[in-house]
């Protein structure tokens, strides 16, 4: 069997570091260790507008600056291929058949979804005039596990790289795959769930300590963001707010700038910026006995993040100069992708049997049975 991974983000925003260590930097590594027969990374502009139906000129402006994200961060458009989702409307006709296989009652168990309507202020019960809760939890953004599911097994993915917070989303899908291959035979390939091997990097906390970086929260740090703005937001971000004085001792549990040092430093990272260090572990011990400040922490973190940023801000730059090249490589990609996607829709409508045109045997035995009754 084919090794094929698909993974893909929202257009809602740039995208930030969570993002980064979450999936981005994980997908490079695999698109270059040639262990993977095809790459599908999708730019979800459908499901984006499960929740923005109303602002259609915000997910219409935030195509271009995740494509730019994807190709700074080094993903390679000859080895990856790189689609907008609503480009392929193969998709929406495999979810539709989709969710005939799942109850309403599965889909209200899914924490993930619990999670993102509370998120995003979504209430049946709202009541009229209240602008501090949207009315009603749209259809389409109740079942967007069943149109992420139709992503997954259109392109036959074997491996979706993911954050943990995804893992609810992947177990619906291999629950769909499971139950479309038990009522009309082996059809779907199953996939499987890849989470970031680095733990600190399963869910980057945001800059003001809260469990998620997240855009409408104002606490993301952006790959597009300057070095001045990185030290900006680094300077303010969140530590232990007991450790007051350099020779208190302090915590690192919870600490937000040491969960960035654990998800970004390296050794040789010290012996570039920190040399009285040999590594994170002595750094962190001097910290939780006391007599090391957190602006010399940050500025360490400061250090290794604008070193990350640095190529990525390069290659930004030379394809911000290129954008109709994007839209190129996003057209191609988009070509590709619904290929693939119509050859799987090709093989569910066959599992199906609702493939009449192509099902010469059926047409021929009707034909029989016609001419015979006929006599």
């Amino acid at each position: 069997m084919a090794k094929i991974i698909l993974t893909g983000d929202r257009p809602t925003g740039r995208l930030h570091l969570g993002h980064f260590v979450g999936s981005l930097r994980r997908r490079v590594e695999l698109q270059n260790s040639g262990e993977f027969d095809r790459i599908f990374i999708m730019i979800a502009d459908a499901q984006a507008l499960t929740d923005n139906a109303d602002n259609p000129e915000k997910v219409r402006q935030n195509i271009i600056e995740v494509a730019l994200d994807y190709l700074s961060v080094g993903l390679d458009p000859a080895k990856s291929t790189l689609f907008i989702q609503s480009q392929v409307p193969e998709l929406c006709e495999l979810a539709f058949y989709y969710m005939n296989l799942v109850t309403v009652q599965r889909l209200q168990r899914n924490p993930t979804v619990k999670a993102e309507i509370q998120m995003r202020g979504f209430a049946e019960g709202a009541v009229e005039g209240d602008t501090t809760q949207r009315q009603g939890i749209p259809v389409g953004f109740f079942t967007y596990p069943i149109s992420q599911a139709s992503d997954i097994t259109a392109f036959r993915a074997t491996t979706v790289p993911v954050g943990e917070d995804q893992e609810p989303m992947i177990e619906q899908t291999r629950e769909i795959v499971h139950k479309f291959n038990a009522v009309y035979g082996e059809t779907l390939t199953m996939p499987e769930i890849l989470l970031p091997d680095n733990a600190a990097c399963l869910r980057l906390p945001g800059t003001d300590g809260k469990a998620k970086m997240s855009k409408s929260l104002g606490n993301c740090i952006y790959l597009s963001d300057t070095a001045d703005e990185v030290k900006k937001k680094v300077m303010g971000m969140y530590t232990d707010p007991d450790h007051l004085r350099v020779e208190d001792p302090g915590k690192v549990e919870g600490n937000t700038v040491f969960t960035y040092l654990d998800a970004f430093s390296r050794p040789e990272h010290f012996a570039k910026y920190l040399p009285e260090y040999a590594s994170l572990d002595e750094l962190k011990a001097h910290y939780r006995r006391g007599g090391l400040g957190d602006v010399k922490v940050k500025r360490l973190l400061i250090a290794i993040l604008n070193e990350t940023l640095d190529p990525i801000r390069e290659r930004r730059h030379y394809y911000e100069a290129r954008i109709g090249g994007v839209y190129d490589i996003l057209r191609r990609g988009s070509e590709t992708a619904r290929a693939a996607a119509a050859e799987t829709l090709a093989d569910v409508r066959r599992a199906m049997k609702i493939d009449y045109f192509e099902d010469e045997a059926l047409i021929a035995e009707q034909a029989r049975q016609y001419a015979a009754s006929e006599r």
